[in-house]
């Protein structure tokens, strides 16, 4: 699970949000004016939660914050529905005025670090999903809004430029009984106007003070046929992640002509010489899969932690982003740029003090594409027993045609196959 946490770079952002119900816009305008004054975001949302602002103080800040479950609703019923214009936000990350701020995003390469990106759009989420729900009549929320999943992540542009001023725009676009989607564009401000950078679906839940249980959220007010479609768009978007999962090759077997794919590739690796099938050798211009791998580990810090105390979840996917970006670096020999961010699932929270540890594999590769998959697990030094936390999968490419990844067993041949139906459903989704 992911929940809402800004770094310090993000602290400098001048944040102005747009709220179009006048009950809301004088609670936000407060907000505005204390980032104005270089107020942290994260001690904001900390209030709103109340959580606490120090680490040692966090297990009483837990304990008072369980006395705010008798404000939860008991039915959806019970809340006032919202529209799209109450979620909506603008916020602006000002690289073209603040060097001291640009030097937190800066890369080697003279751009910008994504995986930070990343961490900001998780920040975005969570604080549209809030002013959806928030109530002006309690001081602070009850809900724990925390990130189930990152539906999609689009690039539009494969440069972003380090010293030019981006913005951050999104609202919430569909709302179940205790889930949220909301979708975000990322635009940068270059040669006199704005243009589109990306375009992101992050699908958020609402839980309990404590995060034990599912909690109920405002219903979604629709006030013309765009928000109609947008709503519709929502909901195919929730059918097509149930039919993913149902169709997972973690449950079901792999269809017909996956089968025969897999087989071709098996036949494609024997030696005719001793027509074996344990005697197996590489075709040309081909990499085994398993000498496609990178592996990280991070200490989980309590500098990392998020309103929650728990790891934040935008710290996560930087950290699996700048492996799997690595792992596809080294595995064309050349810098690759990022496609797009697809289906990063979040299992459970990750707690501070947990050895994560991340594996990367470049899993699928297709002409001028690399599907990479980043798995991962923390482990309890104590009992030695390690679960999985996060999968990510992301897409990048080059301007040559790329080795053919190959596997060798049955778990590579079924890590081969999600990569693809990745890629093609990434391939599918950019037209």
């Amino acid at each position: 699970m992911c929940l809402h946490k800004h770094y310090p770079a993000v602290i400098s952002w001048f944040m102005c949000m747009k709220f179009f119900v006048l009950s809301h816009l004088v609670f936000f305008l407060q907000i505005s004016i204390l980032f104005l004054l270089v107020s942290p975001v994260r001690n904001r949302l900390r209030e709103i939660v109340g959580a606490s602002t120090n680490w040692k103080d966090h297990q009483q800040a837990l304990a008072e914050r369980a006395s705010l479950s008798q404000y939860l609703a008991q039915s959806q019923d019970e809340l006032p529905a919202k529209t799209m214009k109450d979620s909506a936000v603008e916020a602006h990350l000002p690289l073209g005025s603040q060097p001291a701020l640009r030097e937190k995003y800066l890369n080697y390469h003279n751009s910008v670090r994504f995986g930070r990106i990343l961490e900001d759009l998780d920040s975005l989420a969570v604080l549209i999903c809030y002013s959806h729900t928030w109530n002006k009549e309690l001081k602070r929320s009850p809900l724990s809004i925390v990130t189930a999943l990152v539906d999609k992540i689009d690039l539009r542009k494969n440069i972003i430029y380090p010293d030019c001023d981006i913005k951050f725009t999104g609202h919430v676009t569909w709302v179940g009984k205790t889930s949220i989607e909301a979708k975000m564009h990322m635009s940068q401000y270059h040669d006199g106007a704005y243009t589109n950078v990306l375009d992101a679906t992050f699908v958020m839940v609402a839980r309990d003070p404590e995060n034990k249980r599912a909690a109920f959220i405002n219903p979604l007010k629709l006030e013309s046929p765009e928000e109609e479609a947008i709503f519709q768009q929502g909901e195919i978007n929730k059918t097509r992640r149930v039919e993913l999962s149902t169709a997972s090759l973690l449950k079901v077997a792999p269809t017909a002509e996956e089968r025969t794919l897999i087989h071709n590739l098996f036949l494609n690796t024997l030696d005719t010489q001793t027509v074996s099938f344990r005697s197996r050798i590489l075709p040309p211009n081909s990499v085994w899969m398993e000498d496609c791998k990178m592996k990280g580990l991070e200490i989980c810090h309590p500098q990392e932690r998020n309103i929650f105390n728990r790891i934040f979840g935008g710290f996560l996917m930087r950290k699996a982003y700048e492996l799997g970006w690595a792992n596809a670096c080294a595995f064309v020999g050349c810098r690759p740029t990022l496609v797009a961010v697809d289906d990063i699932i979040f299992r459970k929270p990750v707690e501070i003090g947990s050895l994560l540890l991340l594996s990367s594999q470049v899993c699928y590769t297709e002409g001028m594409h690399i599907q990479v998959r980043v798995h991962t697990e923390v482990l309890d030094p104590l009992t030695r027993q390690h679960s999985t936390t996060n999968v990510f999968h992301f897409t990048f490419c080059i301007d040559n045609d790329i080795p053919s990844v190959v596997p060798q067993s049955y778990g590579e041949s079924m890590l081969y196959l999600d990569g693809k139906r990745h890629f093609d459903e990434t391939m599918r989704s950019q037209g």
